[in-house]
């Protein structure tokens, strides 16, 4: 299967290895667009793609660059579209629905989706969805055997307004409790810090599925206390709580489990290994990418044909 991926070459997120883990499992021809190319995705078509090369042409763009040009990729054959912020669909946010509105206007495109829920909450639309959770970074995360001196700690962003229940938790958490709430720079520095901290505190409130640092901190050896997303997601993704996860519901609940894991290290040690072997064994980047080109390969939905107004279109780049 020979694949076209564009993706963003501009991302706040290091996501090489798993970029590696999807050329790894099929014939990969990737190309990095820069914001002004996914700005004019018809002219760099035009340019650069002869379209009937490829098995599959795999999206994983800026959503908000993707909607506005809906005309032209609605052309594409054989369209795949990778999403990790679908979740947006379904909570109050300025994406509210337009994932729906955007895939109804390409409803042959196959979605592979971050979340369970909001995997099956588009099957139940009518799109072709799937599951791939997000992972981790094998080669830049791992568990370095350094001191657990830092005991209850988030490392990341509270910035956006998706974040805003996250940033509502970890304060209330803060105002109780020796809360670190700090950033560092990708890579070694972020692997170092999270092997540094005991319980990792997640707050993905709100979002319907697990973010990418609850695998990140796992990776780490880190007892993870994550936001509840509820039975669906934690049976997907083998989350057991108490046994290789913390989950909680509210600040209560938190603070209940923290005290009891304060007065039983061996239980806390038993959450650590149960929690970073399940990360090493299914949550690496080099897994997902096998998991990615697995969703890519069976048949796609028959594409509508165009009418003729919508060929002299794509034709003359209206």
């Amino acid at each position: 299967m020979k694949v076209l991926f564009l993706v963003q070459k501009e991302q706040r997120a290091i996501l090489d290895r798993l970029y590696d883990g999807i050329a790894a499992e099929c014939e990969c021809d990737i190309r990095w667009l820069s914001d002004a190319e996914q700005d004019n995705l018809r002219g760099y078509f035009r340019q650069h793609v002869k379209v009937e090369e490829y098995d599959r042409i795999l999206f994983f763009l800026r959503f908000k660059k993707e909607i506005r040009q809906v005309s032209f990729i609605s052309t594409l054959p054989n369209l795949v579209i990778l999403e990790h912020d679908a979740y947006q669909n379904y909570i109050p946010c300025k994406y509210t629905g337009k994932f729906s509105a955007y895939y109804r206007k390409l409803p042959w495109a196959r979605v592979i989706t971050s979340g369970a829920v909001v995997t099956r909450r588009l099957r139940d639309e009518g799109f072709d969805a799937v599951f791939v959770p997000k992972g981790y970074d094998q080669a830049l995360l791992k568990h370095e055997q350094r001191e657990r001196d830092i005991e209850l700690a988030f490392v990341g962003s509270l910035g956006s307004v998706a974040y805003s229940g996250r940033k509502a938790m970890l304060e209330s958490l803060a105002a109780v409790e020796d809360l670190l709430i700090t950033r560092t720079k990708s890579g070694e520095e972020y692997s170092q810090t999270l092997s540094r901290i005991r319980y990792f505190v997640s707050a993905d409130v709100g979002m319907g599925e697990y973010m990418i640092k609850n695998f990140e901190a796992m990776a780490c050896g880190c007892v993870l206390f994550a936001f509840d997303q509820g039975e669906e997601e934690n049976r997907a993704l083998g989350f057991v709580d108490l046994d290789n996860i913390v989950l909680y519901r509210d600040l209560d609940e938190l603070r209940t489990k923290l005290q009891q894991l304060r007065a039983d290290p061996a239980l806390c040690d038993l959450i650590s290994r149960n929690g970073q072997q399940l990360a090493e064994q299914h949550f690496t980047f080099h897994a997902l990418g096998k998991a990615i080109v697995e969703a890519m390969r069976a048949p796609l939905r028959p594409r509508a044909e165009l009418s003729g107004w919508e060929k002299l279109r794509s034709t003359v780049g209206f």
